[in-house]
């Protein structure tokens, strides 16, 4: 059976250990990196920084059709907590362009990157829609780029549904859950996330409103429009200003 396009593959042969200690700049180790991980360690800058890929389909607990490429969230976790606990990694890009996915698997990697120590930088190139939105807010600081935009809509479910009361509770009670996370993680309100939300005069087929880079922003959804040299070296300075606090502390 042909398997779908994965964008990260089993890290369970100790493979995020590899990409975080041996990994040198232009190097075949690199390339492997990416190929089976769809991450890499970038250690010829100012600071050693873990890149992490979150493209196309968010996939849960179900296989994704052969040819989606997906990213899978059980591949992921064992990367964020390789990277919390390395102590040669000083901070995470994550890189977005998702079409969305499985609710609860994107869900639990943006509480994870949300619940890092160390410094997080994201940014939104081509798309962050549905549940990538979460995901784009998990960091600590988070960029867009000009061209790139986010769609934000209501929980939608597959499959068999059934019409009852206690069916449509569940999915108000999930969105909730989106809701809540993207205001505390970012400067919009629930009030306004869910007016984005419901909004019915921007699609024509569905409800909601996509937004594009400078309107993310305005939102209070993304903190700054920017390209990739602005997202590493806000990363750089957050590193720097926690290297400084650290050693305050120290001479205290």
């Amino acid at each position: 059976m042909k398997k779908n396009k994965d964008l990260t593959s089993n890290n369970s042969n100790g493979q995020v250990d590899e990409n975080i200690s041996e990994a040198n700049p232009a190097s075949r180790i690199q390339i492997d990196q990416i190929n089976k991980t769809g991450a890499v360690v970038v250690n010829n800058g100012r600071h050693t920084i873990y890149c992490l890929m979150i493209f196309g389909e968010i996939e849960g607990h179900g296989s994704a059709d052969a040819s989606i490429k997906t990213t899978k969230y059980e591949k992921i976790i064992p990367q964020l907590v390789a990277i919390e606990e390395s102590p040669s990694i000083d901070g995470l890009l994550v890189l977005i362009n998702t079409v969305g996915g499985d609710i609860e698997a994107g869900l639990s990697l943006a509480e994870l990157i949300a619940g890092m120590k160390k410094p997080t930088v994201s940014m939104v190139i081509g798309g962050g829609h549905s549940i990538g939105v979460p995901l784009a807010v998990s960091a600590k600081r988070t960029f867009i780029a000009k061209s790139a935009s986010m769609t934000v809509h209501p929980v939608r479910t597959t499959g068999t549904t059934l019409g009852t009361s206690q069916a449509f509770e569940y999915l108000k009670r999930l969105q909730k859950r989106i809701t809540n996370f993207v205001a505390d993680n970012s400067k919009v309100s629930t009030e306004r996330f869910l007016k984005l939300v419901t909004n019915t005069s921007e699609l024509d087929m569905d409800i909601g409103t996509v937004l594009e880079g400078k309107e993310a922003v305005k939102e209070g959804i993304i903190d700054k429009v920017g390209n990739l040299s602005n997202a590493l070296e806000c990363l750089y300075d957050m590193i720097e200003n926690e290297n400084f606090d650290k050693t305050s502390k120290n001479k205290k």
